[in-house]
């Protein structure tokens, strides 16, 4: 005769609760749901991002543009000899702007 897990009884809780909760769903609200006039319109929203327009007219001339950068940087690529990025820690911008966030008192 075999002997009942810790592991089994669990297993078949989980899936008794699971086949519970099923029963709870309200089938006509989500007949409802999948019938209104907005059901799926987020993924839809998301796959018109994503596309590209092939058609895309853009304002103004096309930005300049130098085919001599592009071929030295092109040749650095090929040679393993990418000039790497300046690394910019927070502390380092110098920009415009308000003067930064005051501390909290430490005591009344």
């Amino acid at each position: 005769m075999k002997t009942v897990t810790r592991t089994g009884l669990l297993l078949a809780a989980v899936v008794a609760g699971g086949a519970l909760l099923s029963a709870c769903a309200d089938e006509r609200q989500l007949s409802d749901d999948m019938h209104a006039s907005d059901f799926g319109r987020a993924v839809r929203e998301d796959m018109a991002a994503q596309i590209a327009d092939p058609d895309a007219a853009y304002k103004g001339p096309p930005p300049a543009s130098s085919g001599e950068r592009a071929a030295l940087a092109q040749t650095r690529y090929k040679t393993d000899k990418v000039i790497p990025p300046v690394s910019v820690t927070t502390l380092q911008i110098n920009g415009s702007g308000s003067g930064g966030g005051g501390g909290g008192s430490s005591g009344p």
